[in-house]
């Protein structure tokens, strides 16, 4: 069953073209699209419950997180120069480990992606409504800023409902219009990080490292003093947290047949935002840790604007109302990219005849799959509505994993069945870094809370039944009539 209905890649490439979308983004673009994908919420809001987890040691989950990624990107790269497609892990499992393979992996995407998509808006909820409120001096009540699964319930988190349904109309637009609000939103993102690094650097201590690892490397349940529930805390577990904090680059991709010369800008995009965004994070949190400490009861662990707390900590209130403001207003640049990432997917997965037709139908106006692109906001916006941030980013990490082992191996399978297929771009070591890649997806899996995984396997287990419902019957590789005429 593994290599059943394996896809030929010359048929994926050929599939591409008979219903392609337009190639406008250049080797710059995708670079700042990567990082418009990482630099988020992670980093913004994730720093807290990485302290809460790890104390100062949450700097190794950064490097540990980092490194996982970096082995991945790799792989990604590979893949992406040599099937420039749309539809990431999904596309690259089609033509490896065959179509029922490619399903799992594309419907864990929509952990990935929209899943993510929301995690982030309620992230930007959070810091505009504290931003509100501090303006303006006034209270907002929680009846329609927190959903009812929050610590302190409420009934509809409406600021990340909307900011939802506002990218996704941004998405139906265009791409370049997309990708150029995008470039926009990430310089102003680099330049709070920026400005955070230059103050919080400076007053970094040596003793606010001390303990460094109060809760040890390895995952452990314990009970959180605060809400009194049995929390996952650890080095380790703080890296399957953080993670959430570089997902994104892989979202650049999804973009490869809307690309210009995919073979060498893919791969640019890729790395290059990776490596842009680790050196930011490991400055930004020895700054965070070296300037305040970070201990697990400590005040960054619980605060919900962390970057914000610092700087007003060391007494540059006003930074931390500019960083605050920063994260406003350009958090909704990683909800565009992780939306428009788990749009292409589906469009690939409904032009291989595995979802509706009407998934891969084109806006006659602006040529951008309008129909999905609907239907992901109004998911994303729900779940933005109803679920905490954490939550939603645990879950979002888990279907990321799992996508990222499975490229890792593709590559490697792909050297051994296809070694002569040109490739513009190589894994350096692939029979190093590939292993490594997916050793390390699936030990960040295990250190997610039971929880999160027994949401994984469930949520594999209703695709599974969506599959064999339509896509088994529908898929144009087993019923090559059933697909368009050229």
């Amino acid at each position: 069953m593994l290599f059943w209905r394996v896809k030929p890649l010359d048929d994926i490439l050929a599939t591409a073209e008979r219903k392609a979308l337009t190639r406008t983004l250049g080797a710059f673009q995708l670079t700042m699209l990567g990082i418009g994908a990482i630099i988020g919420t992670g980093i913004f809001v994730l720093t807290a419950e990485a302290a809460t987890k790890a104390g100062p040691a949450m700097m190794i989950s950064f490097v540990i997180a980092a490194t996982v990624c970096a082995l991945a990107a790799l792989c990604y790269a590979e893949m992406a120069s040599m099937i420039p497609v749309s539809g990431s892990a999904y596309t690259y499992s089609y033509g490896t480990m065959g179509e029922l393979v490619a399903w799992i992996v594309g419907w864990a995407l929509v952990l990935e992606y929209a899943i993510a998509a929301s995690a982030v808006s309620v992230g930007w909820s959070g810091y505009m409504v504290r931003l509100v409120e501090e303006i303006l001096n006034i209270s907002i009540p929680t009846t329609f800023t927190n959903g009812p699964f929050d610590k302190t319930p409420g009934l509809i988190n409406l600021p990340a409902m909307c900011i939802g349904l506002v990218c996704m109309l941004l998405l139906i637009v265009g791409t370049k219009e997309s990708a150029r609000f995008n470039t926009v939103l990430v310089c102003v993102k680099v330049a709070a990080l920026a400005l955070f690094i230059a103050l919080a650097i400076p007053a970094m201590d040596s003793a606010n490292f001390q303990p460094f690892a109060p809760n040890g490397f390895f995952a452990k349940n314990v009970v959180d003093p605060i809400s009194g529930k049995m929390v996952t805390v650890g080095v380790a577990a703080a890296a399957a947290s953080i993670f959430f904090a570089y997902v994104g680059f892989d979202a650049v991709s999804t973009a490869a047949e809307e690309t210009i010369n995919p073979q060498r800008n893919i791969p640019i995009g890729l790395i290059g935002s990776l490596a842009v965004c680790t050196i930011i994070y490991l400055l930004v949190a020895a700054g965070a840790i070296g300037a305040v400490g970070a201990s697990p009861t400590g005040e960054l662990a619980s605060s919900k604007e962390a970057l914000a707390y610092v700087l007003r900590a060391i007494g540059h209130g006003w930074a931390g109302d500019l960083v605050a403001i920063a994260a406003g207003i350009a958090l909704p640049s990683v909800i565009l990219m992780m939306m428009f990432g788990q749009t292409r997917i589906f469009f690939t997965m409904s032009r291989d005849g595995l979802l509706p037709s009407i998934f891969s139908k084109l806006h006659p106006r602006y040529g951008t799959p309008h129909v999905v692109t609907i239907c992901t906001g109004l998911f994303v916006a729900v779940f933005a509505a109803l679920f905490p941030v954490g939550a939603l980013a645990d879950i979002s990490n888990s279907g990321t994993l799992f996508a990222f082992a499975l490229v890792a191996i593709g590559v490697m399978i792909l050297r051994r069945t296809q070694p002569g297929r040109t490739r513009h771009f190589r894994t350096p070591l692939v029979w190093v870094v590939a292993p490594l890649a997916t050793v390390g997806c699936v030990f960040l899996f295990t250190q997610l809370s039971g929880y999160t995984e027994l949401m994984f396997f469930g949520w594999a287990a209703i695709g599974l039944v969506v599959y064999w419902a339509y896509g088994y019957r529908k898929s144009h590789v087993a019923h090559p009539h059933l697909a368009p005429a050229e």
